[in-house]
């Protein structure tokens, strides 16, 4: 009985919100404004249905932007809800000049917004608007594409991993697309801008990004020959992340190089590298070993005041302690 009142209260509620007037529908519009009421609002604008849709698109394509950009973020939410894809595609397709940046920042925030909801809608029409806006570097939109899974777009993102604010979406997109974006990593990691001594800092920081998305990828043995030539490297950690791959696919010599190219990096990386080479050497140790030791052993002959502020000699030693299962 209690079930039954409860369903007649939520009809009865749906339908006076059906049946209100445009004035009343305007002003639930603005109190998306409202600091108080403003989340309220995206509910009341859902459950008035689709007579919302024109008044919410107003307030979006023709409202003036602000600094303050949660009351469009909210419009956004509510067409999103109310199914309104083609005013999310006109929105995020429209292009203003906004000169002000704290506006022009809010601005962004509010179409990365539009692009994470129509990446609900698999569709063609959305997925072409998405690669359009793409170029305007919204990592809204860069997140969107990665929910597409399709293989056309690669190289599109790749090419974002050289831009340090939207390099983490673009990794995390081209991870989606998984096995698909293989070959376009390969070439990404084998192709520096420009060629030679000089290469850009942008260039190299795509190419190390790219070896970063390979490594977990099923890589055969024509992919490695491709990427053989960058264990000899100009940029250690481009030396370094070929080499865990080569210890996974690579042929034995190849191997034994990539143990002493670890071997090299250690020095200079940074935590976190140093933290990925101690793992890539533990789970290559049948190659690595022979390298591992002659290292340890050149260290140790060091005097022992110097033996006792050696981290590398420390985490080498550790690698071959666990190996050994003598942890």
């Amino acid at each position: 009985m209690q079930k039954g009142n409860e369903a007649l209260v939520e009809q009865r509620t749906a339908r006076a919100f059906r049946e209100l007037s445009m004035n009343d529908i305007e002003a639930l519009v603005q109190s998306l404004n409202s600091l108080d009421e403003g989340e309220l609002g995206i509910d009341m604008l859902v459950a008035c249905g689709d007579s919302t849709i024109g008044p919410l698109r107003r307030f979006l394509l023709e409202g003036h932007p602000r600094s303050i950009f949660v009351p469009r973020q909210r419009a956004v939410r509510a067409l999103a809800q109310l199914g309104a894809k083609d005013v999310l595609l006109e929105y995020l397709l429209s292009d203003r000049e906004i000169s002000e940046p704290a506006v022009a920042h809010g601005e962004e925030a509010v179409r990365n917004t539009a692009a994470r909801a129509l990446a609900a809608w698999q569709t063609e029409d959305v997925y072409q608007a998405l690669r359009r806006t793409l170029r305007s570097r919204l990592t809204g939109v860069i997140e969107a594409l990665g929910e597409f899974r399709r293989p056309e777009v690669v190289p599109e993102l790749v090419a974002t991993l050289e831009d340090d604010f939207c390099r983490s979406f673009a990794e995390d997109a081209l991870r989606k697309v998984g096995e698909l974006a293989h070959h376009a990593l390969i070439d990404a990691a084998r192709t520096p801008d420009p060629s030679g001594v000089n290469e850009l800092p942008g260039s190299q920081r795509r190419r190390r990004c790219a070896l970063r998305l390979l490594e977990p990828l099923h890589l055969d043995a024509d992919d490695w020959r491709l990427l053989a030539v960058l264990l000899y490297d100009r940029d250690r950690e481009i030396r370094a992340r070929t080499s865990a791959i080569a210890l996974r696919v690579g042929d034995e010599p190849d191997k034994k190089v990539a143990a002493k190219r670890l071997i090299e990096a250690l020095p200079t990386a940074d935590w976190l590298l140093q933290g990925e080479i101690e793992e890539w050497l533990t789970k290559g140790i049948d190659f690595a070993l022979p390298a591992i030791n002659e290292e340890i052993d050149r260290r140790l002959r060091a005097p022992a005041q110097v033996q006792a502020k050696d981290d590398i000699l420390r985490l080498l030693v550790g690698v071959r302690r666990a190996a050994s299962g003598d942890e």
